[in-house]
């Protein structure tokens, strides 16, 4: 519990700093997603059903401290789909393919983004950011998977 506890105030301290980060692109919806990198090594480290403990608490005071409960949708929507294919990869990549893993997921994160506000906005006009956002989802997804898989290497060698 106290390492859970630990794991989402380090994701959401991340997801706080991050925010307030200058636009390193001017397209709306990308962005480092650093808090990812506690996420992706959860489910590698201490199982899925953890990781998704993790992930929404931090999606849900995320929302909350951030001010912005319309993030809720798209965090919840991206997180739960990259979470889901985490989960099923889980078995084919080990921890030394973590920075494989984590594009992939970080490309239906987005598309979990984009099927919300396809939802919520009532068209689907909004998956023409698709290749934008699967361009920055697979460069921000190979960085915060070669940093989680850095993560596990190190905490491994604590114990």
């Amino acid at each position: 519990m106290t390492r859970l506890a630990l794991l989402t105030a380090i994701a959401l301290t991340i997801f706080m700093v991050e925010a307030q980060l200058p636009v390193l692109v001017p397209i709306q919806g990308v962005k480092l997603g650093l808090a990812n990198i506690v996420t992706v090594y959860a489910v590698f480290a201490l199982g899925p059903g953890d990781a998704l403990l993790i992930l929404l608490s931090r999606v849900f005071l995320g929302a909350v401290f951030s001010g912005q409960m319309m993030t809720l949708f798209y965090s919840l929507g991206g997180g739960l789909l990259a979470w889901l294919v985490m989960c099923l990869l889980r078995p084919v990549f080990h921890r030394e393919h973590l920075w494989l893993c984590s594009p992939v997921a970080a490309l239906f994160h987005n598309l979990g983004q984009l099927l919300v506000a396809a939802a919520i906005m009532e068209t689907w006009a909004v998956l023409a950011y698709l290749p934008y956002l699967a361009l920055s989802g697979v460069i921000t997804g190979l960085f915060t998977g070669a940093c989680a898989q850095l993560l596990i290497g190190r905490l491994e060698k604590l114990h």
